[in-house]
């Protein structure tokens, strides 16, 4: 048994027989320990899959997990045996993310959680962002915990492609009758065996075939159908499995009623004599639910970090300004000239904008003055060092 203590509390990361791997594998006959004490730590993740050889970790070609075990190495200083990082769900190659959830523990507790977030993200690619980071409770498991996922499959119904779609989206051409499509999907709702539409999966353990669909919804906005899901969980493939029986019959290929036919016959040689799969660029994992007891965090626990939203104080608007006071002054004319045969008025403007360079919302409000003069408007700036205050007033 692969044990955590964290506070003062045991638990483990095992599963079934075998012991759950940093690789996101079981393996019947392996025993791992980790340092004690050990916090989790609960990751919610977004990427791009196009480049990437799905979620599970592999030493070529790159993988979601390899990238965010890298990065954790180097903000944590720990290895991969030690961070024990786990995924919610094994999303294929070129299949996408919004709301993917890992964990990965250390034998250290963090006080701010930002600062490792913004390592992390800067460590990553950009094809991949943790949107959040939180402490979990020992109980919390990222794949046993989840109650349901929710898939969507975005299908581009158009003769033309959108080019700002074809990562995102399957290209049909031909024209779909979506109220079919509909009506076919709700044979998928309730709990079935969908051993006809698993394929077998690289090193495939005993699964159980039985899963329920809660529910299979088909949203049309215009050119663009969603195709979205929601399980108690599913097998290899499946998602994409059942979508390519719906496109057959949303060309009217096949009748609504050929889908139970296929879920009693439990074999996938029968669905594969009226479909191919259908690509995976087409696919996001959009969100995976948990019961909301189990993911308040633990007692003691850092806020969950959102990112880190960079500000620029109040102060620094303040010198820039007060230079600037002088340059309201200044009569907009062109009859006057300065010894060096410059207007007084530019020449004070070149010194303001030097002055504002260094502070992009100081710039604002000088271009803001700029335009202000230009326009022959009278202005007045009104500073108040007390209550941090700057303003610019149209008279």
């Amino acid at each position: 048994m692969c044990s955590f203590r964290f506070p003062s509390t045991i638990f483990g990361c095992s599963s079934g027989n075998g012991i759950f791997l940093p690789g996101g594998a079981e393996e019947p006959n392996s025993s791992a320990k980790l340092p004690l004490p050990c916090h989790k730590w609960r990751l919610l993740i977004s990427y791009d899959g196009t480049k990437f050889s799905g979620w599970q970790y592999q030493r070529w070609p790159p993988t979601i997990q390899c990238a965010i075990e890298k990065a954790l190495m180097v903000a944590t200083k720990l290895e991969r045996h030690e961070l024990c990082l786990v995924g919610a769900s094994r999303t294929d190659t070129g299949v996408h993310a919004w709301g993917q959830v890992a964990q990965f523990v250390t034998p250290f507790s963090y006080d701010n959680l930002e600062n490792l977030h913004a390592a992390v993200n800067g460590l990553l690619p950009s094809e991949i962002r943790v949107r959040e980071i939180s402490a979990a409770r020992p109980e919390f498991h990222a794949r046993f915990s989840s109650e349901s996922k929710v898939y969507c499959y975005k299908i581009y119904n158009n003769p033309v492609m959108d080019p700002f779609q074809s990562l995102y989206a399957y290209h049909v051409p031909h024209r779909l009758n979506v109220t079919v499509m509909r009506e076919a999907a709700k044979n998928f709702v309730g709990k079935h065996d969908f051993t006809s539409f698993s394929n077998h999966s690289r090193g495939d353990r005993v699964v159980n075939p039985v899963k329920e669909i809660f529910q299979f919804k088909v949203i049309e906005m215009g050119a663009l159908l969603q195709l979205e899901v929601e399980g108690s969980g599913f097998l290899y493939r499946q998602v994409r499995n059942m979508v390519a029986l719906l496109l057959q019959i949303g060309r009217e290929a096949l009748p609504a009623d050929i889908v139970p036919a296929i879920l009693a016959c439990r074999d996938r040689k029968a669905l594969a004599k009226v479909t191919l799969i259908t690509p995976p660029h087409g696919l996001c994992l959009m969100f995976i639910k948990y019961n909301k007891e189990l993911l308040q965090p633990p007692l003691g626990a850092p806020p969950t970090s959102f990112g880190r939203l960079r500000q620029v104080s109040k102060w620094t608007l303040i010198p820039p300004l007060t230079q600037l006071m002088a340059l309201l002054n200044t009569p907009l004319t062109t009859s006057q000239t300065a010894a060096n045969g410059r207007v007084p008025y530019f020449s004070n403007l070149c010194t303001a904008l030097s002055l504002s360079l260094s502070s992009p919302s100081t710039l604002v409000g000088v271009l803001l003055l700029i335009y202000c003069r230009w326009r022959r408007c009278h202005a007045q700036i009104e500073i108040s060092r007390r209550n941090k205050i700057c303003s610019l007033t149209l008279l």
